[in-house]
Order: C-alpha cells, then sequence, then structure tokens
C-alpha cells in the first residue's frame, strides 16, 4: 500500500512539473494590475497590424530586457530587429522577472528577486484608469482610458539607438549606439542636439571623445546647418524623407515608397536607415551619414592606421613599430614595441603618404621646412610623429606634432604626410599593409551570463522516470524528492543574493572570490601602496590582466551596504577616473578591483624630478576633469574628501587618473544635509579644507580646496605634509598658511617675479603664460571662503583656454 501511494505521489509530481502554464496568447492592451512573464515566451504584446512585437528579448545567457521589435513576421523570433528598450544596460534574471503596470499607474520592470530595475515613474493618486498600448507605429504608449485620453508616457519620448518613422526626436533626446552587433548595451557612439542647436555626431569613449559630424572644422554655414532655432526636433516620415530644425534634411535612396523603415544609431559609429518591403525580408541600407568609414572617430583603436578599399570597407593595421594590444579586438588599438624617445641621435622618421592624423597635436606652426618640423619633434619626448602638407588656405607648409596618434587614416585626396618617430637602429618600415583588419569582423561581444544555476528541472525530471520505472525504487526516490526541493530553495536564494550581480558584468564589472584574488597577488606578496584606508597589492587576473587589489582596513561594512557603494563607482566611466574593475566581500574581507597604473602615484614621480612643466599641466587640468565629473556629472553626488598626490596615479602615456574616489561618501544630489553627515573628519593633514576644522557644511568645495593644494605643490615643489608632522593644529595651520601667504605675495609682485616660485629642480622650457594661469587658479582653489573658490567645471574651463591655445580646430 505505501508502495502504491508513493508511486501516486510520484506521478502527481511529475504532472506538476511537466505540465504546461497557461499560454496567454498576444495582446496589444495592458491594463492596471496585469503583467508579462519573462518565463512565458508566448506572453508578450503585439500591434493591431501585426509589426511590432513587445515584450522580453534575450539579450544574453540567461539575461533578458523589455524590449519593442519588428515582428518577423509575427510574435518572437530567434534574432528580431530591436527598436527600444527598456532596461538595455541593467538586463533581468530569466526566471520571476516581470514587466507590470500596477494599480497606482506606474509601470515598472522587476527582477527576480523583486528589485526595482526600470520604472516608468508615472505614479499618481489619480482614479482614472489608464491603460499600456502598443500602436502601429511601434510606439508604446501609456494614456487614460476616460477623459480626454492624457498620455502619460511614451517609449517614442525615450529612444535608445533607433528612430522609427513619424517618431520626433528632440532637443534632449539621445541615439545611443550600442556595445557591439551582439551586446546590446550602451556603446561610445551617440547623435544628439548639441549647444548650439546643431545636430551632431559623437565619440565618447573611456579614454577621449570628439565630435566627427558634421566635420568639426567646417563652421555650421560651411554644414549647410542653422543654429538660430529654438525648437531642436528632427523627424523622418513614412515615404523616407528627414527633416531637421538645423535645416539638415536627406531623402533616402527608395524615398516615395510606403515601407518598413528604422534610422538607427549603429554600433560601428554611423547612422544609417534600414528598409525593407515586408517582415521576413532583409534590411536594405537606403542612407548613411558617413560614405567614408575611416573618417569616423575611433574606428580603429590608437597607434593604428584605418585604410579605405574599393569595396567601401575599412582595415585597420597597427603603424610600423607597433602592436595589437588584444589580436581579437581592433578597438584597443596598438602599443608600441619601443620606450619613450628623448634622445632625438637615436630617433628617425617613417614616411606614410597622404595620411590624416586628426587632433592631438601640441601645437600648429606655419611656415615651417620638413626638417625644422622634425626637429621639433625630436626635440620633444611626448612627440609620435609629425603630419606636415601645404596648406592651399594659407599658402603654406604647415606642421602639426602629434601627441597621440588617433584617427589615423589614408585618403589619396588629402595633401598631407604622415612622418612616424621611430628608434634610429629599428628595422620598421611602412609597406602598405600590416596586419590588417576588418572592423566589420570584430570581437567586441561579451559573453552575458547568470551566476546562478540552470537547468536543474530537466535532469531531475530525468531521474525520477527512470526510478519511477523500477520496481524497488523507494528510498531512492525519497531521498531524490528531497534534494529535489533543497536544491529549488537553495537556487532561489542565491538569485535573491547575486541576481543583481550580473548586472553590473554589463560594464566588465564583477564579483571576486577572497581565494581568486589570494591567487592572483600571489598571497598579497607585492605591495605597491599604503594609505589610511588599506594596501594596495599587484596581481595578474586569470584573463591576464593587471590589477591593484585594494584591502580595505575597515572591514566592519556589511556587504549589501559595500556592494551599494562599490557598484555605483563602477558604473563611471571616464578617462580620468580609476577604472573599478570589482569587489570582494567575503565574511570579514572587503576589497576593491582596479586597473593598474604603470607609472604610480603623482607623489611618487614628483619625488623623482619625472614630470616635467607640459605633464605637470596636462596632470593638473586631467585630475580636474576627473574631479568636475564626479561632482557635477554623476547621477549620485560624489565627494573624494581625500584628494593628495598619492590618489593621483599616472598611466603609462603619463595621463592622470584620480583613485580612491567615492567609497562612504556617495550623497544624493538633493541631499541639503550639511556636516553631519558624515561621522569623522575625513582627508590627510595639508591637504584638508577648513570646514573640516571648523564643523561647516561639507560640499565639493572641500574637494576644491584639496585639488588646489596639489597644483601648489606641483608648482613650488614644495609638500604641504612634510614640514607639519605635528599634532598640534595651530602650529600646522601657520606653516600651512605660511606657504599659501607667500605665494600671495609672489602674486602681487607680478610676471616678474613668477620664475620665483617655481620648483627648480624640474627641467625643461614652459609657456609662462600657462603656468602663471595655473598658479592663479590653484590659489583660488585654496581661499579660506568656500564660496570665493571655484567649481572644478570651472577649473576645468579656465584651464583649457590655456590647453593648445595655439590649436585652431584644423
Amino acid at each position: 500500500m505505501a508502495v502504491i501511494l508513493i508511486y501516486t505521489l510520484s506521478f502527481f509530481l511529475l504532472s506538476l512539473v511537466l505540465s504546461p502554464q497557461l499560454s496567454s496568447s498576444a495582446v496589444n492592451t495592458m491594463y492596471q494590475g496585469s503583467s508579462i512573464s519573462v518565463e512565458d515566451a508566448k506572453h508578450f504584446m503585439l500591434s493591431p497590424n501585426g509589426i511590432f512585437s513587445a515584450g522580453f528579448y534575450a539579450v544574453g545567457q540567461n539575461a533578458y530586457s523589455f524590449a519593442v521589435w519588428f515582428s518577423e513576421p509575427h510574435g518572437q523570433t530567434q534574432n528580431p530587429t530591436v527598436v527600444w528598450m527598456a532596461n538595455r544596460d541593467w538586463p533581468v534574471n530569466g526566471k520571476d522577472s516581470k514587466f507590470s503596470l500596477l494599480q497606482n499607474r506606474n509601470l515598472a520592470l522587476n527582477d527576480a528577486d523583486d528589485s526595482l530595475v526600470w520604472s516608468s515613474n508615472t505614479i499618481s493618486l489619480s482614479t482614472v484608469a489608464v491603460r499600456l498600448f502598443l500602436d502601429n507605429t511601434g510606439n508604446l504608449v501609456l494614456r487614460e482610458i476616460s477623459g480626454a485620453g492624457v498620455v502619460l508616457w511614451q517609449s517614442f519620448d525615450f529612444p535608445t539607438d533607433t528612430l522609427l518613422p513619424l517618431q520626433v526626436f528632440k532637443r534632449h533626446a539621445k541615439l545611443v549606439s550600442s556595445r557591439s552587433e551582439t551586446n546590446k548595451s550602451s556603446g561610445f557612439y551617440s547623435l544628439f542636439f548639441d549647444y548650439d542647436n546643431i545636430l551632431r555626431l559623437l565619440y565618447d569613449s573611456p579614454e577621449v571623445s570628439g565630435l566627427y559630424w558634421p566635420d568639426p572644422w567646417l563652421a555650421p554655414w560651411g554644414a549647410k546647418r542653422a543654429t538660430y532655432n529654438n525648437s531642436r526636433v528632427a523627424v523622418m516620415d513614412t515615404l523616407g524623407n528627414f527633416s531637421s530644425s538645423d535645416d539638415f534634411t536627406f531623402k533616402t535612396s527608395d524615398y516615395g515608397e510606403v515601407i518598413q523603415r528604422r534610422l538607427t544609431m549603429d554600433y560601428d559609429g554611423n547612422i544609417r536607415v534600414y528598409s525593407r518591403r515586408r517582415g521576413g525580408e532583409k534590411w536594405s541600407i537606403t542612407w548613411q551619414a558617413k560614405a567614408q568609414p575611416c573618417t569616423i572617430h575611433g574606428i580603429c583603436g590608437p597607434n593604428s592606421l584605418c585604410s579605405y578599399h574599393q569595396n567601401s570597407t575599412a582595415t585597420c593595421s597597427c603603424l610600423p613599430g607597433y602592436k595589437w594590444k588584444n589580436h581579437s579586438d581592433w578597438s584597443i588599438g596598438c602599443e608600441p614595441k619601443f620606450s619613450n624617445l628623448c634622445n632625438k641621435i637615436e630617433s628617425r622618421f617613417v614616411y606614410i603618404s597622404n595620411v590624416e592624423v586628426y587632433g592631438y597635436e601640441s601645437r600648429i606652426m606655419e611656415n615651417y621646412t620638413l626638417k625644422q618640423c622634425q626637429e621639433f619633434c625630436l626635440q620633444l619626448c611626448t612627440c609620435k610623429g609629425i603630419q606636415y602638407g601645404y596648406s592651399f588656405e594659407r599658402n603654406t607648409y604647415t606642421c602639426y606634432p602629434k601627441l597621440q596618434l588617433r584617427n589615423v587614416h589614408r585618403s589619396p585626396y588629402f595633401n598631407a604626410d604622415l612622418y612616424l618617430k621611430l628608434p634610429a637602429n629599428s628595422p620598421y618600415s611602412y609597406e602598405g599593409s600590416i596586419h590588417e583588419h576588418s572592423p566589420h569582423c570584430s570581437s567586441r561581444t561579451t559573453q552575458l551570463e547568470r551566476e546562478y544555476e540552470m537547468g536543474h528541472e530537466s535532469r531531475y525530471v530525468k531521474f525520477l522516470f527512470w526510478f519511477v520505472g523500477g520496481v524497488g525504487g523507494l528510498e531512492v526516490l525519497c531521498i531524490f524528492l528531497i534534494c529535489f526541493f533543497s536544491v529549488r530553495r537553495r537556487g532561489q536564494r542565491y538569485r535573491r543574493v547575486d541576481g543583481r550581480v550580473y548586472n553590473l558584468a554589463m560594464s566588465g564589472f564583477r564579483k571576486f572570490s577572497y581565494s581568486e584574488l589570494k591567487q592572483a597577488t600571489e598571497g598579497f606578496s607585492q605591495e605597491i601602496g599604503r594609505g589610511a584606508g588599506g594596501v594596495v597589492y599587484k596581481g595578474v587576473l586569470w584573463d591576464k590582466r593587471v590589477a591593484a587589489v585594494k584591502r580595505l582596513k575597515d572591514a566592519n561594512q556589511g556587504e549589501e551596504e559595500f556592494l551599494a557603494e562599490v557598484s555605483s563607482i563602477g558604473m563611471l566611466n571616464h578617462m580620468n577616473l580609476i577604472h573599478v574593475w570589482g569587489y570582494c566581500a567575503e565574511g570579514k574581507h572587503r576589497l576593491v578591483v582596479y586597473e593598474y597604473m604603470e607609472h604610480g602615484s603623482l607623489a611618487k614621480n614628483m619625488e623623482s624630478n619625472a614630470l616635467d612643466w607640459t605633464k605637470r599641466f596636462d596632470i593638473a587640468l586631467g585630475t580636474a576633469r576627473g574631479l568636475a565629473y564626479i561632482h557635477e556629472e554623476c547621477l549620485e553626488w560624489i565627494l573624494h574628501c581625500d584628494v593628495k598626490p598619492q590618489n593621483i596615479l599616472l598611466d603609462a602615456n603619463y595621463h592622470p587618473k584620480v583613485a580612491d574616489f567615492g567609497l562612504s561618501k556617495l550623497r544624493n544630489r538633493n541631499d541639503t544635509s550639511t556636516r553631519s553627515s558624515f561621522s569623522m573628519i575625513r582627508g590627510t593633514r595639508g591637504y584638508m579644507a577648513p570646514e573640516w576644522v571648523f564643523n561647516l557644511p561639507i560640499t565639493a568645495k572641500v574637494d576644491v580646496y584639496s585639488y588646489g593644494i596639489v597644483v601648489l605643490e606641483m608648482i613650488t615643489g614644495r609638500s604641504a605634509t612634510k614640514d607639519n608632522d605635528t599634532s598640534h593644529s595651530g602650529v600646522e595651520k601657520q606653516q600651512h598658511l605660511s606657504l599659501i601667504t607667500w605665494l600671495k605675495e609672489k602674486q602681487k609682485n607680478g610676471c616678474a617675479c613668477f620664475n620665483e616660485i617655481l620648483d627648480p629642480t624640474v627641467e625643461g622650457v614652459y609657456e609662462e603664460v600657462k603656468m602663471e594661469a595655473l598658479a592663479r587658479v590653484a590659489l583660488q582653489c585654496v581661499e579660506e571662503g568656500k564660496d570665493k573658490r571655484p567649481t572644478m567645471s570651472q577649473v576645468v574651463e579656465i584651464l583649457h583656454k590655456y590647453c593648445n591655445r595655439d590649436h585652431d580646430n584644423k
């Protein structure tokens, strides 16, 4: 009897496991209280004409976004053409996630742990009923049912990388490319209305950024654009005519036909219009912004050459003397096979004809002979080569010494040549094409993963079937049932704890295990830095990346709180901020993993006199840019609170990156609380603003003060801390202020005395106007009253006027 009971129970459980859920047919309308589940592939929205679908779209292994796509011809397919995404950078779990229209009139996308990933922010106490409708244009519209039918929200107002016919592109909207053809997260290219009302294309990578369409050297009227308008709108009609308020217009090659169309900001930096007659057909390109792909910034990485071919495609190759950083990803570019060339006797030039290197010259020099131009480059350690050619507009030869080799491309119609600076005894030469790679074959794809286990049900179902068919399987079957439910519970707990961890992996940020970091650092054996917050070790990760691993001293912070802070910092992406790769939070261990900087800290380089005046000015400007970003451009307000030379790191090219920013100092922009929100004084003696000492409100101006002290140290060579080794705050203040007072007295005496404050140990020439400007800015930053100090963005603006001031945006 017991055996019969067990068999009956077994088949009952099997029926529960194997029976399909009730499949919902496609609808075009959602009402309050309804939702769409990620687990039901047949549960999606369909426009009345059947052209568009909306639902969960797989962006990786067990990673989903809520999206709108072209039906091909109906419902979901393997690779539909996506036109909009709600959560492109924060995919949700493949189980237990849902998209809902709530009773409070808000659209909400929840992950498996029920955390809110995306929302329409339309919460209201109104009792008027609403519905979500997918119309025939591909627009998701949240509208009131009764009355005037007010539109509360629509997807057309928040485009991702695509515009559909009749979708109005407005002044605050952006089209942002995907990272690659298969990775749908945000990439480096965007289409937007600039401050001058011009529709432009921007390349904005973690290292550099630049406008490239319309051609940046053209004035608006030269590009046939109008800046005098107050609307900033653009739209493409159903016939293929695009019109923008800046007078930019075009018609597609198939203009006049009413067919399916889309305008897309592609991952390679080009805007294209695609057309097809019906669903299922291949898309055809009927217009594109850039006919020559090599003129798109970033199409090939630094130190590589982009070349045109007869089929209008582009190939990338390393310049002579350089090698690929990553053979599978051309966008990373190339690195030199040699060290810096500072001895002109040991240098020579390799000639490459008809080459343009856009931007990054130290200055523009007219009426220079080729020999004079080369001689100037040989005198400059940071000069990578020269672009030299005849200017018909100026009726003279012009010299462009290049500090970086970016946006390098060949064109038979370009009237200038590249002379590449290489070691004199090297065998490198240019032979036309070296190890070319096609950008269209790039492997920029990131494999997306989920960190909880998959597929337990199917394995155990087969296992259960096998034992049900046996005669003596009573004991094994009972053990199996216990294990089955135990594993399911563990899987659910794992998802709830780590389900959000994956979301951060879209930007390369991840969670490391303690054993993994211990192995990477060889047992934390190679110490490269030490501070009040912890010790930094050098390590090599499993993917061969060299990393800096900081072991925090304060391990009392909870994992959830620690993750919330480091994840926000991990999402920051700026060329002058250290790139945080991940973290570890196991038991009492709290570690942060970030990129390794070859030249170490600014403090170390100042002590060794490795920085000339040009480098010092560039470091001051770059540091200001990084601080301005965390102060004014982040969603959360981040104060550094410990700006000092030890926390400014220098990469292989001496570019500065601010480190140790933001931990435990994240604050909401709307938070008006003052000093009381900080549990203790933060910072390092000698660099701390008066607000800390006098218990005044703490704002971003404390970082401005510390930045000013750092710049004064770089200019004078005097330390803000070496002479202040005393615990008596009054003595320290007096000695500290003596340096500032001395500098202000020198400033009053005029330009003639400026040389007296410069660090005498620094070699090399300098531009007196630039260094004076830097000193004036630093003195403004260390004003005792915070309201007298500039913001970091104002500092950037002032210094930028003196950076490459001879550059005329050719």
